[in-house]
């Protein structure tokens, strides 16, 4: 085979990839068949992108897009800034070990997001909680956990999601009650 011929077929493989990616993402619950159809690729084909894909670690997993408002949870969101202080072993082993999120779901706090970003802020972290009070909680225990680490935090509450996870909420009409204050 022609180094051109491998390049095309990386190519065509990347883009059917792409192809049932996009389809997943839209809509993790669609069945083999379905996404099959609708690319016009074989029920096996499809079946074995997905593992592949699943097998690399390209999909970590599936979800599905709640609305926590219908749960009685309240979202929040964490921005944190770090000091210049460089992290200390045991403290880079909690936060990949996952102890904090660990501890937090035994209090039925969920952490949704944990990323570190580039930017005036270095870590976002958006999770569900009963209240504020708990939130206000979840923000001391991580200044505890992180201390000397942390030069600035701030706690946000998510008020309205018009959209999560690229599909548009189904109620997205509730905005004009934000807007017509």
């Amino acid at each position: 085979m022609s180094n051109h011929m491998a390049k095309n077929s990386i190519k065509q493989i990347e883009e059917d990839e792409r192809k049932i990616i996009k389809i997943l993402s839209k809509n993790a619950n669609k069945s083999i068949n379905e996404i099959a159809k609708d690319c016009k690729f074989s029920r096996q084909k499809v079946w074995r992108i997905i593992k592949n894909l699943e097998k690399n670690n390209t999909i970590w997993g599936y979800v599905a897009v709640i609305d926590e408002e219908k749960q009685d949870k309240n979202t929040y969101i964490v921005l944190i800034k770090r000091t210049n202080k460089p992290l200390a072993k045991d403290i880079i082993e909690t936060i990949i070990n996952r102890d904090l999120a660990k501890s937090a779901k035994g209090t039925g706090l969920e952490i949704m997001h944990s990323i570190y970003t580039n930017g005036i802020f270095d870590w976002l972290i958006c999770f569900n909680a009963q209240d504020i009070k708990e939130a206000k909680g979840f923000v001391e225990t991580l200044y505890a956990v992180f201390k000397g680490y942390i030069s600035e935090i701030h706690l946000l509450e998510k008020m309205f999601a018009a959209e999560s996870c690229g599909i548009t909420n189904p109620e997205i009409h509730r905005l004009r009650d934000f807007f017509n204050l």
